[in-house]
Protein backbone atom coordinates (compact mmCIF):
# COMPACT_ATOMS: atom_id res chain seq x y z
CA UNK A 1 0.00 0.00 0.00
CA UNK A 2 1.43 3.40 -0.96
CA UNK A 3 1.49 6.45 1.30
CA UNK A 4 -1.36 7.97 -0.74
CA UNK A 5 -3.51 4.91 0.09
CA UNK A 6 -2.74 5.03 3.81
CA UNK A 7 -5.44 6.76 5.84
CA UNK A 8 -4.20 9.60 8.04
CA UNK A 9 -3.37 8.70 11.60
CA UNK A 10 -6.09 9.64 14.10
CA UNK A 11 -5.53 11.27 17.46
CA UNK A 12 -7.81 10.91 20.46
CA UNK A 13 -9.22 14.17 21.83
CA UNK A 14 -11.02 14.37 25.16
CA UNK A 15 -13.79 16.88 25.81
CA UNK A 16 -15.88 17.60 28.89
CA UNK A 17 -19.64 18.13 28.80
CA UNK A 18 -22.59 17.67 31.09
CA UNK A 19 -24.33 14.30 31.25
CA UNK A 20 -27.51 15.97 29.97
CA UNK A 21 -25.75 17.36 26.90
CA UNK A 22 -24.03 14.03 26.26
CA UNK A 23 -27.44 12.33 26.35
CA UNK A 24 -28.66 14.83 23.74
CA UNK A 25 -25.60 14.16 21.57
CA UNK A 26 -26.09 10.40 21.86
CA UNK A 27 -29.76 10.65 20.98
CA UNK A 28 -28.96 12.83 17.98
CA UNK A 29 -26.26 10.65 16.41
CA UNK A 30 -28.41 7.56 16.80
CA UNK A 31 -31.48 9.29 15.37
CA UNK A 32 -29.49 10.53 12.38
CA UNK A 33 -28.15 7.05 11.66
CA UNK A 34 -24.48 7.54 12.46
CA UNK A 35 -22.50 4.43 13.38
CA UNK A 36 -20.88 6.05 16.41
CA UNK A 37 -20.65 9.14 18.56
CA UNK A 38 -17.15 9.79 17.19
CA UNK A 39 -18.31 9.67 13.57
CA UNK A 40 -21.08 12.18 14.36
CA UNK A 41 -18.77 14.56 16.22
CA UNK A 42 -16.17 14.41 13.41
CA UNK A 43 -18.87 15.35 10.87
CA UNK A 44 -20.14 18.22 13.01
CA UNK A 45 -16.62 19.57 13.51
CA UNK A 46 -15.76 19.10 9.83
CA UNK A 47 -18.85 21.15 8.87
CA UNK A 48 -17.90 23.88 11.36
CA UNK A 49 -14.39 24.10 9.92
CA UNK A 50 -15.44 23.95 6.24
CA UNK A 51 -18.36 26.37 6.63
CA UNK A 52 -17.40 28.84 9.39
CA UNK A 53 -19.84 31.50 8.13
CA UNK A 54 -22.80 29.14 8.45
CA UNK A 55 -24.13 29.73 11.93
CA UNK A 56 -27.03 28.78 14.18
CA UNK A 57 -29.15 31.71 12.93
CA UNK A 58 -28.78 30.41 9.35
CA UNK A 59 -29.81 26.94 10.46
CA UNK A 60 -32.85 28.26 12.33
CA UNK A 61 -33.93 30.29 9.29
CA UNK A 62 -33.57 27.25 7.03
CA UNK A 63 -35.54 25.06 9.42
CA UNK A 64 -38.29 27.66 9.77
CA UNK A 65 -38.52 27.92 5.98
CA UNK A 66 -38.74 24.14 5.67
CA UNK A 67 -41.60 24.06 8.20
CA UNK A 68 -43.40 26.80 6.25
CA UNK A 69 -43.03 24.80 3.04
CA UNK A 70 -44.24 21.57 4.64
CA UNK A 71 -47.25 23.32 6.15
CA UNK A 72 -48.16 25.07 2.90
CA UNK A 73 -47.30 28.58 4.09
CA UNK A 74 -45.71 29.72 0.86
CA UNK A 75 -46.34 32.59 -1.56
CA UNK A 76 -45.84 32.92 -5.28
CA UNK A 77 -43.51 35.61 -6.59
CA UNK A 78 -46.56 37.55 -7.86
CA UNK A 79 -48.12 37.47 -4.36
CA UNK A 80 -44.91 38.80 -2.84
CA UNK A 81 -44.67 41.57 -5.46
CA UNK A 82 -48.26 42.59 -4.74
CA UNK A 83 -47.76 42.49 -0.97
CA UNK A 84 -44.69 44.74 -1.14
CA UNK A 85 -46.05 46.87 -4.01
CA UNK A 86 -43.20 45.90 -6.30
CA UNK A 87 -45.39 45.78 -9.39
CA UNK A 88 -43.71 45.15 -12.71
CA UNK A 89 -40.48 46.95 -11.97
CA UNK A 90 -41.80 50.47 -12.68
CA UNK A 91 -40.78 53.17 -10.22
CA UNK A 92 -43.03 55.78 -8.60
CA UNK A 93 -41.41 58.48 -10.77
CA UNK A 94 -42.83 57.09 -13.99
Amino acid sequence: MSEADTPPEKTTVNIRMTETFLADVDGTWKELGYNSRSEFIRDVLRDAVKHPDFDRADLKAMLASEVDIQEGRTSSSDEVKDEYDLGDGATDDE
